[in-house]
Formats: C-alpha cells, structure tokens, sequence
C-alpha cells in the first residue's frame, strides 16, 4: 500500500511539473504537503472540531441506530412506522437539509452532530436489523422451553448474533458521520475541516484544498480501522476473524 501511494505521488507531481498544470487547477504534491506543515496547529485545532462532532454524532446514531433496531425487530407497529420512515428520510439528499438543521439547532458544533447522527444512523438500523433477525429460531425456542425471558433472549442470544452484522453497519456508519459532519460545516460553521475547504475555495487556494482533503482521509481510515480493531478484539471467535485460515483455503 506504502509502496503504491508513493507511486501515486511521483506520477502527480511529474505530470503536473511535465505539462505546467497551474497550480490553481492541481498543485504538484510538494505544495500539498508544505500546506500541511506550514501551519500544523491550525490545521490540527480545525481538525479536532470536525472529529468531535463525527465521534459524538456516530456514537449518538449507535445508541439510536440500536433502539430503534430493536423496536422494529420485536414490534410490528414500529417495523410498519419508523421503518417506512427511515428509508424515505434516507432518500432524501442531506445537503437539503443541512439548513433546516442549522435553523433548528444553530449554527454551533449542534448542527454537525445532528447531521452526522442523521446521515449515519440508517446503516446501523439496516444491519442490527438484519443481524436480529438472522438468529436461529430454533435456538430461540429453546431458550423459551427453558423459560428464559424475552429480555434475557435478545441480551444473550439475539444481540451476540447481531454483533458481526451491527459492526459492518458501524464501519458504514462512522464514514457517513464524517461525511454528515462535513455537509454541516459547508453549509455554516467558523471552525472544521469543511469551514477550512469552503474559505480556501473562495480564495481559489486549491493546495488548501487538498491538504484539508488529505487530512479528511487519513481521519476517516483511522476511525474505519479502529472500529475494525474493536471488532477484532470483541468478536476473535467469528468467522470473519479468521482471515489465514481463509486465506490457505
């Protein structure tokens, strides 16, 4: 992977050194990064803001992702209800709905949870979901014969089987939070790694632009591995985990 992003680099600035690409259309590499190292704490205090907002929104979708996941699975009302709702709030554009956020909620880091959370909580309903549902119903049964009570079920039977589907939808999830979080920034904000894109935008300061990209990127490959260690760490017996074993097969 190392070895094909330098690659990727030395085409870059080759072929914009090659044809005299102006810089204002795509800055060479060597630009890029003396943006980023130019001034690293600003750059770094805007990106903490932007991670903030995406932290506190993906964790409020997974907390409400959750609930809701369990109301449809175990209510036929809330599946007729909240599920229909879910999937045309899902299909409308985001972006159109950033203002009214931004009306109701302000102009402050409120508004970018709120996105975040909003863009975020539909794929981590979809695969609770699936996951609570995929649990053997013979498995069920038994429990039930034994006396084992509805809460007791979905807490140790239902939700453990969930467990591989909820953290596919949480690797979904925490990439559409940083997206939401950043539709809020461009939409109002004085602070982010999308305040920091739309003000170098309006300056046509494009090696701006792609050093606030760069930075966007490697934070959503951090937060994408960490929930892909969590899962390591919580689920080693799954089948997923066993990544030799598929490998030689």
């Amino acid at each position: 992977m190392l070895l094909a992003i330098v690659s990727v680099l030395i085409i870059w600035q080759a072929t914009v050194d090659g044809l005299h690409v102006p810089q204002v259309l795509v800055p060479a590499p060597t630009r890029v990064f003396g943006e980023l190292v130019e001034d690293p704490v600003w750059l770094l205090t805007h990106s903490y803001y932007t991670l903030l907002a995406t932290i506190i929104g993906f964790v409020l979708a997974l907390v409400v992702g959750v609930a809701l996941a369990i109301g449809i699975v175990y209510s036929r009302i809330l599946e007729d209800t909240v599920y229909g709702a879910l999937v045309s709030m899902n299909s409308i554009p985001k972006v159109a709905l950033a203002p009214l956020f931004i009306i109701w909620v302000g102009t402050g880091i409120g508004s970018k949870i709120t996105m975040a959370a909003l863009i975020a909580v539909f794929a981590i309903v979809i695969d609770t979901v699936l996951g609570l549902r995929s649990t053997d119903t013979d498995m069920i049964d038994l429990a039930r014969s034994l006396g084992g009570r509805e809460f007791s079920i979905l807490l140790k039977i239902c939700f453990p089987n969930a467990l591989p589907s909820l953290f596919a939808g949480m690797k979904v999830a925490i990439s559409l939070a940083l997206v939401g979080t950043i539709v809020g920034e461009f939409v109002s904000a004085s602070s982010g790694l999308g305040y920091v894109i739309m003000v170098a935008e309006s300056t046509f300061d494009t090696a701006r632009v792609f050093a606030a990209l760069v930075v966007l990127a490697v934070m959503g490959m951090v937060l994408f591995f960490a929930i892909d260690l969590l899962e390591r760490v919580l689920l080693p017996w799954h089948v997923s985990q066993r990544r030799e074993e598929l490998v030689e097969a």
